[in-house]
């Protein structure tokens, strides 16, 4: 069992206005096989979190802690947040040209497990994961997301989910852009790195069609930088009916 907890944390980024709090005192504790939704109005903070927890440098955690197991995640790189189980599924994923994802892959589990997977079995789960994602074989041999569509993007990443196996994910905004087919199949493939490895999943979205195939254990609302109200799924289906405006006129008149 993992634990991976968020305490009062503040981020802000630099604006030619000045330094701005985007973040204003979150606090989240997710344990190994839980989904938390996280949803909110655009520019409440969701995208701002993962890329806190991930460690984008353009966004300065001023206070707070971030803890995976105990260990401080704020005094760790990017690169051994990942090796220590965290993995980042993108809103945006980058092309990487001149670089195919056969080498992408195997090139970041060697530097995520320390050593080389075995050729023939990874050959294997390579084929097994991109048959499951529905993924055409000659994905493998193209560079990493060039000319790909906005869904075979968010595969190729849920790809890398199943293969690197991480203790959790976050999951940002994994459903944009894709059809009723590729958000089946994408969810699908959460569901299998869940079932699987106990993956923690923290799920930022916008709509409550993803929440129907990835079953959340807990619903959290973002207004304004915070986490203003928690419950479970049934807490999505209302926002679906009501929106956010009863909470932003909450907020307004705080």
């Amino acid at each position: 069992m993992s634990t991976l907890e968020i305490k009062d944390l503040h981020v802000s980024i630099d604006t030619e206005q000045g330094e701005v709090e985007i973040l204003k005192g979150v606090s989240l504790t997710i344990k190994s096989g839980e989904t938390h939704a996280i949803m909110g109005p655009n520019g409440s903070g969701k995208s701002t979190l993962a890329q806190a927890i991930a460690g984008h440098p353009s966004y300065n955690v001023t206070s707070g802690e971030i803890l995976l197991d105990g260990e401080d995640v704020l005094e760790m790189e990017v690169d051994e947040r990942a090796q220590a189980g965290l993995f980042l599924a993108m809103q945006y994923p980058v092309e990487v040209p001149g670089v195919s994802m056969t080498n992408f892959l195997r090139t970041a589990k060697t530097a995520l497990d320390g050593e080389a997977p075995s050729i023939r079995t990874w050959t294997k789960d390579v084929r097994e994961a991109m048959n499951n994602l529905e993924m055409d074989p000659t994905f493998a041999t193209r560079n990493v997301n060039e000319g790909f569509s906005g869904g075979e993007k968010k595969r190729a990443e849920i790809l890398q989910l199943e293969l690197f196996k991480p203790k959790f994910a976050i999951l940002d905004e994994t459903d944009s852009g894709l059809d009723i087919d590729a958000l089946r199949v994408v969810s699908e493939g959460v569901n299998r790195a869940q079932e699987n490895n106990d993956l923690g999943n923290l799920l930022i979205t916008h709509y409550t069609r993803i929440l129907r195939y990835i079953k959340p254990d807990f619903v959290h609302v973002f207004v304004d930088g915070k986490i203003v109200d928690s419950g479970g799924a049934e807490l999505a289906d209302r926002l679906e009916d009501e929106g956010y405006v009863n909470y932003e006129k909450t907020e307004a008149t705080a």
